[in-house]
């Protein structure tokens, strides 16, 4: 069973603060034409339709049915929300499997949503699209106000009282009472995002058991898959567009990049995992055969074994067939030599050590890409603390409504420095440091080089160790069985016989070598 490692999942809230409309979200991910009574605008991504599989609106049993039209749904859901910064939407971008009928999408969409939103009082608006890239995935929007009976929207929020050890209220010097802010729903709960992931995953797979698909998802993160690969960078719809019409981005570019990383990563990982698991199995297998005796016969003897066995089994070929099989044979074993002498490995117990050595290396590549990853996020907050210091100081200026009017206008720029100063005393972070990380980070990244270069030169034909494996397996088969164990044994220490003369008589064609 494979398993399809993080495929996207993205949870986002769309805000005023951040020029974003709920109505246009709806209008994009549906490719319809929505009037926007908030702004007066029109939004019209109509152009988008061909790429719509199937779309819809998913009710509570408490909303008015006008809410199945999508307009009066966001315009609603608009005119509900007075503040200028105003949290109008969740949205959900969800990758769908490629090995999924396309015809099961969206019973697959709806079946989700309605487990985890519609029954919890959201409304649901999904779009699925596919533009036949391989890349189909379902756009979500949920509504953030829950409803009343009557359809009504209710507030996020409500303030509680603060109550003393006696049940009283707690006065305050103004002459108000200390409250407390209690949202109506648990809709934001930090732990929900993982909650809809593990759902989806669930939910996902049970489709594709059904449909005989021999792959599941694991939406766990990379991190807590305990797989470290390189995150790739969130394009936005711009982007897309520009790499959609064959323009080359530097995002996009970055993004190709990083997931070609990750797939040579990835695949190295597997085979060297699967590798590990088969040697240990292989070497136990080989000192059931050649009991009572300890000694490991080399990879190279195994070959000239699994050779004499195929060279026994064609007692009928022709002689053309026979002599083109041996010349084959005699390629195949100076290529496996080769890379044995190149590698320094002998016995399967080295050819162990030598996978738990790349094994090692991955390692260390892996707590560098960390720390590099670690410098990045630092120098891109010690970039936005620098830009918007500025900003950030000329907002302390003047008389409050001023300074008011300042801080509506600049809101996004404020928050960015907020956060970024935030980071910088969490982690112990100066305005100083930036040359100081600056260089870590190149220091870093040339030892990644260095890193991968090495991997790169140790690394392997994945077809020479499949067929390595394949006669190995074949010579430990053989050597199970109770007639051929002795016959196996034998002719494994035949060929370590054979091994020796040849390199004892290679030593002696070369007398002046340095064995030193």
């Amino acid at each position: 069973m494979t398993s399809v490692a993080c495929p996207h999942f993205d949870v986002s809230i769309r805000q005023r603060s951040k020029g974003q409309s709920a109505v246009a979200g709806a209008a994009y991910m549906s490719a319809e034409k929505l009037f926007c009574e908030y702004d007066q605008r029109t939004k019209n991504f109509c152009y988008k339709q061909k790429e719509i599989v199937a779309k819809g609106i998913l009710l509570p049993p408490n909303a008015p049915r006008e809410y199945t039209d999508r307009q009066t749904l966001w315009n609603a859901v608009e005119a509900s929300e007075k503040q200028w910064n105003a949290q109008l939407a969740r949205g959900i971008i969800m990758a769908l499997p490629r090995e999924l009928p396309a015809d099961q999408y969206e019973s697959l969409v709806r079946e989700y949503c309605m487990e985890q939103f519609v029954l919890r009082g959201m409304i649901v608006d999904y779009a699925i699209h596919d533009k036949g890239d391989g890349n189909p995935h379902a756009h979500v929007m949920l509504t953030m106000r829950a409803m009343d009976e009557h359809g009504k929207w209710l507030p996020k929020a409500r303030r509680v009282y603060i109550l003393d050890e006696n049940g009283e209220k707690i006065p305050l010097p103004n002459g108000d009472y200390k409250t407390r802010k209690e949202r109506t729903t648990d809709w934001d709960d930090s732990g929900n995002c993982e909650c809809w992931r593990t759902a989806w995953a669930d939910t996902t797979n049970r489709y594709l058991e059904r449909a005989g698909a021999d792959v599941r998802l694991d939406l766990r993160s990379y991190e807590r898959q305990g797989v470290d690969l390189v995150p790739t960078v969130h394009m936005g719809p711009v982007v897309t567009y520009l790499e959609q019409q064959g323009i080359r981005t530097e995002i996009g570019q970055y993004n190709e990049e990083i997931k070609q990383f990750n797939r040579v990563l990835q695949s190295l990982k597997i085979r060297l995992a699967s590798l590990k698991k088969w040697l240990a199995e292989a070497i136990r297998k080989t000192a059931e055969i050649m009991k009572p005796e300890p000694s490991q016969p080399s990879v190279v003897e195994y070959i000239q074994v699994f050779q004499n066995l195929r060279r026994a089994g064609r007692a009928d070929w022709s002689k053309t067939a026979k002599q083109t099989a041996g010349i084959n044979d005699l390629k195949f074993a100076a290529q496996v030599q080769f890379f044995m002498q190149e590698a320094g490995i002998s016995t399967l117990q080295d050819f162990d050590e030598f996978v738990g050595k790349q094994q090692e290396s991955l390692t260390l590549l892996d707590g560098v890409g960390k720390a590099i990853r670690k410098k990045q996020t630092a120098l891109k907050h010690l970039e936005t603390f620098q830009r918007l210091k500025p900003i950030s100081d000329k907002s302390k200026r003047g008389m409050g409504f001023m300074r008011k009017q300042y801080a509506e206008k600049h809101h996004q720029e404020l928050n960015d420095f907020a956060k970024a100063v935030r980071y910088m005393n969490a982690n112990g972070i100066k305005a100083a440091d930036r040359e100081r990380i600056a260089n870590e980070l190149q220091q870093l990244l040339d030892e990644q080089a260095q890193l991968r270069a090495a991997l790169a030169e140790q690394n392997v034909d994945p077809d020479l160790i499949d067929r390595i494996r394949y006669c190995v397996d074949t010579v430990i088969k053989a050597g199970e069985e109770p007639r051929q164990r002795e016959s196996i044994r034998a002719q494994l220490q035949l060929a370590k016989a054979q091994q020796t003369k040849l390199e004892s008589e290679k030593v002696k064609s070369e007398p002046y070598a340095d064995i030193s």
